[in-house]
């Protein structure tokens, strides 16, 4: 007889198949194991990064690794990015999703919740991973979210985030960021200032 961790693997795989199958915006892009302990998702969202030259630009694709140690499901999974992003809550070794997991956390909720964090629709700047994203994003709540899609996949209810959003509706014509071919240098005018804000680019 398999052990429970055993069963809620094999159960959680059959479960994101389900819910992410034919999904235009996370693909659950392989895995390892049997059942699967290790997953890369891809998310066709709009995000935000920083460029080698320091410019804050859009990005719209990302690849997130979610490795399910022997503590799951009792401890979290461990996420992290595998592409850049700039977001108060990743860094380059973690994605902080709050102290709010428990057993009975779906797993499924939990990326799409990721994909919400992506897109600026979910952030907390309380106890930020990146302090520079953090305080950006309370200057720049204006521009947020980035993307405003419903990530949620066609009849999935996303359960209440342990995240503040603190990002209201975007208005259409709040301008955008350049994406990653349009970006261009912004020289910073003093070194007494932010040089954050003389490096954004909004077009």
């Amino acid at each position: 007889m398999s052990s429970p961790r055993i069963r809620r693997l094999t159960s959680d795989y059959v479960l994101l198949q389900k819910v992410f199958a034919g999904s235009p915006i996370i693909e659950i892009l392989g895995v390892a194991g049997l059942p699967p302990e290790l997953y890369r998702f891809t998310y066709k969202i709009k995000g935000l990064h920083v460029s080698p030259s320091g410019d804050i630009i859009e990005r719209d694709t990302h690849l997130l690794e979610v490795n399910l140690t022997l503590g799951y499901p009792r401890r979290a999974p461990q996420c992290r990015m595998l592409t850049p992003i700039f977001h108060p809550n990743f860094d380059e070794a973690s994605v902080c999703i709050g102290d709010f997991w428990a057993a009975s956390e779906g797993l499924d909720d939990l990326i799409i919740r990721i994909g919400r964090m992506i897109a600026f629709q979910e952030y907390n700047t309380k106890s930020p991973l990146n302090g520079l994203a953090a305080k950006w994003a309370s200057e720049h709540s204006y521009l947020l979210p980035i993307d405003n899609r419903n990530i949620s996949p066609a009849g999935v209810v996303p359960a209440n985030s342990a995240l503040a959003s603190q990002a209201g509706p975007r208005n259409e014509t709040t301008p955008s960021f350049p994406s990653e071919t349009q970006a261009v240098a912004v020289p910073v005018q003093s070194a007494v200032e932010d040089p954050w804000k003389t490096k954004i680019i909004i077009s």
